[in-house]
């Protein structure tokens, strides 16, 4: 599924400007009505290590409220985590009703790393893809929006920004050992990512691939995406200040 995706597409900068404008005021308009609305919001990203994950959630927050929305940057459980259902850290951290929370990486880790690094044994998780699909129809049926991303992004495009990382003072900090360790496990993680997306893109909660070598079009793919799918959640229509570009998404 991943071999399909073009990562050869890319965004101008002159459209990116205008195009991410429009689509910041968009999801401000629609952020208001999720509130008046009282639905809640689940967004996930998933992605490589330096896939853009952040630079994506960046952008989509930028012009919200700040009141709106929360994001969740999860890395390994600890404490009290270690001791529940792998679940439980994300049930409470499930925003209320016309509330916006978005995860930066997600449960998705059951059957990514967990199951890479051998955290979870081979019946754990086999039995984590029923169990994810249960967990998100559950919100589903309490009204929640979830929308799921995977931005992929090449291995040689992963190298060139794990270079700049290294090489640039204040970007540094983002790069790890671990990052490197996980680098060298591609094709198993590439496994691992193929499964995910086929027992886990349901009628209710598809996933949207994300083509990411080019930042400029990944984010922009994204926020319309997101757009699209919150418009139709909430049966509403954002006004749309500039119009439609040629780049279709």
């Amino acid at each position: 599924m991943l071999e399909t995706l073009d990562l050869s597409l890319s965004l101008p900068r002159s459209e990116y400007v205008t195009e991410l404008a429009r689509r910041q005021l968009q999801l401000r308009e629609l952020a208001f009505q999720v509130f008046q609305q009282k639905r809640p919001v689940v967004r996930a990203f998933e992605g490589w290590d330096a896939a853009g994950k952040g630079g994506a959630i960046k952008r989509i927050t930028e012009k919200m409220d700040p009141r709106a929305y929360v994001v969740y940057p999860i890395s390994a459980p600890q404490g009290e985590e270690k001791m529940r259902h792998y679940l439980y850290r994300f049930w409470t951290r499930i925003p209320e009703q016309g509330h916006i929370a978005l995860f930066d990486r997600s449960w998705y880790g059951r059957v990514l790393v967990e199951r890479v690094e051998g955290f979870a044994n081979l019946h754990e998780w086999r039995r984590a893809y029923k169990e994810i699909n249960s967990f998100e129809r559950q919100l589903q049926d309490f009204g929640t929006i979830v929308v799921k991303f995977w931005i992929h992004i090449s291995r040689e495009e992963q190298l060139n920004r794990f270079e700049v990382r290294r090489t640039t003072h204040y970007k540094s900090w983002k790069l790890t050992d671990e990052d490197w360790r996980n680098r060298e496990k591609w094709p198993l993680y590439e496994e691992a990512v193929e499964e995910m997306l086929v027992k886990t893109s349901t009628k209710n909660a598809p996933w949207t691939l994300i083509e990411g070598n080019d930042k400029n079009f990944a984010r922009i793919k994204t926020l319309t995406k997101l757009v699209d799918v919150l418009s139709q959640q909430l049966n509403f229509k954002p006004t749309d200040p500039v119009g439609k570009l040629k780049t279709k998404f």
